[in-house]
């Protein structure tokens, strides 16, 4: 079964960390209604989802995927970029720690779960200006003693590399190709993203579903002609902090404590 752990917009939103954009105002309380249709179609989907309380504290708290990377066997708590981000990690620990054994990056490195895209046993691992060398090292070091490869992707026209591109499927990518190197996924099908929605290269995977900024038309009827479930979500507001599907939920499959959840270290 996928749980996805969510949090509650903050009402200080308005302050969140802003890269590429400028800053225009965003509704909290629009915020916080999509941020409960998104909530309720992946419970729709089948998912298990568990809400937190807002964090006044954190305006970017909202974005539970950016501060832990979630594997089968073992979850990294993350190190973000952004500095103002860091004390969110703190806050999801005790969550975590009730699906996985937890091991923790630590400085110089700095790597937000935005910047990770898991395939199969394949890690994707952008590097951005919130992800750094070491912090691929250290991710690297944590999994491949379980089996997965990390592989560290250039992003350069983009927040994150899920920004940029995700997984439609094991053999499938959607990509906005002017934001990121594809060498890294060669062998891949890969789908450009419409260039008049640069956005839309973000799509969140939920069983045969696949939800898809409902800002992106041109994307939705992409996927839909490809053969994919589509379903439109609203991501008004939170697409003006620079926001994704993904970000929005730190998604993985439910399983005990695994006995074998060694290597690595702590």
């Amino acid at each position: 079964m996928l749980t996805a752990v969510v949090r509650q917009p903050a009402t200080t939103i308005n302050q969140c960390e802003l890269t590429y954009m400028e800053r225009v105002p965003i509704s909290p309380e629009a915020a916080l209604s999509e941020h409960a249709a998104y909530s309720l179609a992946l419970n729709a989907l089948g998912v298990r989802v568990v809400a937190l309380p807002a964090l006044a504290a954190y305006p970017d708290s909202v974005f539970t995927e950016d501060v832990a990377v979630v594997l089968d066997e073992v979850a990294l708590l993350t190190r973000p970029g952004a500095d103002s981000r860091r004390g969110e990690v703190a806050e999801m620990a005790t969550t975590l720690a009730r699906y996985r054994p937890l091991r923790s990056l630590t400085a110089p490195a700095t790597l937000e779960g935005g910047d990770v895209l898991r395939i199969g046993r394949r890690i994707f691992v952008g590097q951005s200006t919130r992800t750094n060398a070491e912090g691929v090292r250290q991710l690297r070091a944590l999994a491949e003693p379980f089996g997965y490869s990390v592989t560290p992707v250039s992003v350069p026209g983009a927040l994150h590399l899920k920004t940029a591109a995700t997984a439609l499927d094991e053999h499938t990518l959607i990509a906005n190709t002017s934001w990121l190197d594809l060498e890294p996924f060669e062998g891949m099908d890969v789908l450009a993203a419409p260039p008049e929605e640069p956005w839309g290269a973000n799509v969140l995977a939920v069983g045969e579903a696949r939800l898809v900024n409902a800002a992106c038309p041109r994307t939705l009827d992409l996927l839909a002609h490809a053969g994919y479930a589509v379903q439109p979500i609203d991501l008004t507001e939170f697409a003006k902090a620079e926001a994704g599907l993904t970000c929005l939920s730190l998604v993985f499959r439910t399983a005990a404590r695994p006995s074998n959840a060694t290597p690595g270290g702590t």
